[in-house]
């Protein structure tokens, strides 16, 4: 029996010894939550799945960001085949607006201490878009519906309910050991450590999650993922704007050049590309269009700045509403629009206004220069012939009415080397 003893012990020994160790996936979301965050969020949950980790860890530091993009990371962890960690994490980090959402409907609610999660009121105020800003109703049935929202999460994953809802309709706020409290959260961890020793044995989903101990693998981000991270902004999207504007008119400015506009039909496409990602408000691109429109008309039609003043107010008005119901973290600083409207308008007065200005005026030189200008006639000059003086050199010249020698005359055209003219009245 001792023998048999024995070998049990050592074949359990062997067998714990070969047995993989336990890991879990990490990534860590800091910053604004938009579309690039939902795919990073995707492909790390199958990623998580694919290599057995016991689960994925999302440590999160958030402002809030677009409750689209929030909301389908919530449907990903619903639909997700491996438990999923929320951790608001480090110090003095926090899940603000829409990471409120992405917290409450993680599997396991964790935040470090001295953290905070709250004031997840809806301000994407006209992401219906509707061209005006929406009125009372509209404003209440978005809250209704984010505040319908947040309480579905709660009720799905047994959380506080009533704190969820005060969330979105009072902005309410609190601190990490209030909402261990208030079981608004379910752990308060200090740090990873920590974090993996009391998720241990802690049942998930049916399952049992095994993490003390548990090898971390953080999945970072792809280079397409960090290009989207920064490349989808409304920052990025308003400067590529601005090449559209002026690739467009640097090639109507300055025919033939090429490279303006290759650089705005590229910007273009662009533009349109991300346009259909983020909340762009339809009424700031009508006014930016309406801007281009003015200013070149201007240029053509001189209405004594009018035309011009205009344009400048359309293009200030529509950069300002261009992402206004983005909610703050996707929206256009005044630090970005002024220099911009500045620099759009020096654009057209200094670049713009000559180059085109210069293509509209009468040629100074050549045959063209000499058209419609009043020489004296050196000699007779009738249809046969004779000669007449511009700008100190003598001409022959033609003309179908006789002109007198020292007779003022106007010069209608050119043929080689020899003027038609006729009397100057």
């Amino acid at each position: 029996m001792k023998r048999l003893g024995l070998s049990i012990w050592i074949w359990g020994w062997l067998l714990a010894v070969a047995a993989p160790a336990a890991q879990v996936g990490l990534i860590k979301i800091a910053g604004a939550i938009g579309p690039a965050t939902a795919g990073y969020v995707s492909r790390a949950l199958e990623v998580a799945a694919s290599q057995g980790d016991e689960c994925l860890i999302i440590q999160l530091d958030t402002p809030g960001g677009l409750l689209d993009s929030a909301s389908e990371i919530v449907h990903q962890f619903y639909d997700s085949k491996v438990p999923t960690v929320v951790y608001v994490a480090p110090a003095p980090a926090r899940a603000g607006s829409a990471g409120v959402f992405l917290t409450m409907a993680a599997d396991v609610a964790v935040m470090a201490p001295h953290t905070r999660i709250g004031a997840a009121h809806p301000v994407e105020l006209g992401a219906t878009g509707n061209v005006e800003k929406p009125d009372d109703t509209m404003k209440l049935k978005i809250e209704n519906d984010t505040a319908a929202l947040a309480q579905s999460i709660a009720e799905k994953r047994h959380r506080n309910v009533q704190w969820a809802m005060a969330s979105v309709r009072e902005s309410a706020s609190i601190t990490s050991e209030e909402a261990l409290a208030t079981k608004v959260v379910d752990l308060l961890a200090a740090d990873l450590p920590d974090l993996l020793r009391q998720l241990d044995a802690r049942g998930v989903s049916g399952r049992q999650l095994h993490t003390a101990g548990a090898t971390v693998v953080e999945i970072p981000m792809t280079g397409w993922e960090q290009f989207s991270q920064l490349f989808l902004r409304p920052e990025t999207m308003f400067i590529l704007m601005l090449l559209v504007i002026y690739g467009f008119i640097g090639e109507l400015s300055s025919p033939g050049a090429i490279l303006p506009g290759v650089a705005g039909s590229i910007a273009l496409v662009l533009v349109l590309y991300m346009s259909a990602i983020l909340p762009v408000n339809i009424a700031g691109l009508v006014l930016m269009g309406l801007a281009l429109v003015l200013l070149i008309t201007d240029v053509y039609a001189s209405t004594h700045g009018i035309l011009t003043a205009g344009g400048i107010l359309a293009f200030f008005l529509g950069a300002l509403m261009l992402f206004d119901h983005g909610g703050p973290e996707f929206q256009l600083s005044l630090r970005w629009i002024i220099p911009a409207t500045v620099l759009t308008a020096a654009f057209f007065a200094l670049v713009v206004g000559k180059g085109i200005g210069a293509q509209l005026q009468p040629a100074l030189t050549g045959a063209e220069a000499m058209l419609g200008r009043t020489a004296p006639a050196c000699a007779r000059i009738d249809a046969g012939g004779g000669k007449v003086c511009f700008e100190g050199e003598t001409w022959n010249a033609v003309s179908d009415q006789p002109v007198e020698d020292g007779q003022l005359v106007e010069i209608t055209g050119r043929t080689g080397l020899t003027l038609k003219v006729k009397p100057k009245n």
